[in-house]
């Protein structure tokens, strides 16, 4: 949701906080402070992080609610699947946008990660985050980053050149009528409905491999490797097919089955599998699946256990 807003002659409040109190939905002041230490709020087209800046006469101000927790998301040690001093995996929880957005700065990601790494300052070198991926707000699972300037340039080439494995789990509607398949196709964004879908032309590659793995109820647990990394690949195919994710609202997927209700779109970053950008040593990271994914099972089991960064994740 967007509020824009304009101070004007007659209004007394001149202070960011207090001019956004009454005019911002039925917010109390004190979650409009906290709305603003987000960074959901722009004054005068720029992001203002402090409650107390002044509204000057004839300026503007947006203010973007995304929905989310008012408070920011942090990172804690059940989250890391290895960090050594050249690269982090992370497990990421749905809900937590990757990057900033006009939303919210602060609790992001990417955010989160800078606080996360203040700890490790000792080591006498300025650490430099590098995003080579992204995973949607409502995705949760692996996700890496690099922490140092020398790792960056190759885990983002391997991310680039489909030398990375990227494994997904993902509850679709219905049943596949092949047990394993692919999707091959060009995709590209319609610009009115906001959706990836085919195309004949103009667009971008996209292959999304798939398996099976339990059917019941209306909805399966399948597997999902991508040997492209579109956006929204994953959602686009099945949709397309037919087997639109559970929850997932922007691609027509079912909200609820059988009683149960599905507030986000059911799909899981599981595994990544690549080469240390430095060592060159096979890394794996996996990320065990959400509750909320958790109620078709696995036919063998639940996915492996949390690689932590004692083992360092290395096979």
């Amino acid at each position: 949701m967007l509020y824009r807003l304009t101070r004007q002659h007659d209004d007394a409040e001149a202070r960011l906080d207090r001019f956004l109190h009454g005019k911002v939905g039925d917010l109390s002041r004190g979650a409009l402070r906290k709305v603003i230490e987000l960074g959901g709020v722009h004054l005068s087209g720029r992001r203002c992080l402090k409650c107390g800046a002044e509204v000057a006469v004839g300026a503007t101000v947006e203010v973007h609610l995304d929905g989310g927790p008012l408070e920011p998301f942090r990172l804690a040690d059940g989250h890391i699947l290895f960090q050594d001093d050249h690269l982090i995996a992370i497990a990421k929880p749905p809900g937590v946008d990757t990057q900033p957005t006009p939303a919210r700065y602060r609790g992001t990601l990417y955010e989160a990660l800078q606080v996360w790494l203040q700890r490790d300052k000792p080591l006498g070198r300025r650490l430099e985050i590098g995003m080579a991926q992204r995973l949607d707000r409502n995705t949760s699972g692996v996700i890496v980053f690099s922490i140092h300037p020398l790792a960056h340039r190759e885990l983002t080439r391997q991310m680039v050149e489909r030398l990375a494995r990227k494994e997904y789990l993902a509850v679709v509607s219905g049943c596949p009528r092949e047990e394993r398949g692919r999707f091959h196709s060009m995709l590209r964004r319609d610009r009115r409905s906001g959706r990836v879908q085919s195309c004949a032309e103009g667009g971008q590659e996209a292959i999304t491999d798939y398996s099976v793995l339990v059917s019941d109820g209306g909805l399966s647990l399948v597997h999902v490797v991508i040997h492209t990394g579109r956006t929204h690949q994953i959602r686009a195919h099945f949709a397309e097919a037919g087997h639109p994710l559970a929850g997932d609202r922007h691609y027509g997927g079912p909200l609820e089955v059988d009683g149960r209700t599905f507030p986000r779109q059911c799909l899981h970053s599981w595994r990544l599998s690549l080469a240390h950008p430095r060592f060159g040593t096979p890394l794996t990271c996996t990320a065990p699946l959400p509750g909320d994914m958790t109620f078709l099972g696995l036919p063998d089991g639940d996915p492996p256990a949390v690689v932590s960064p004692g083992d360092a994740g290395l096979i």
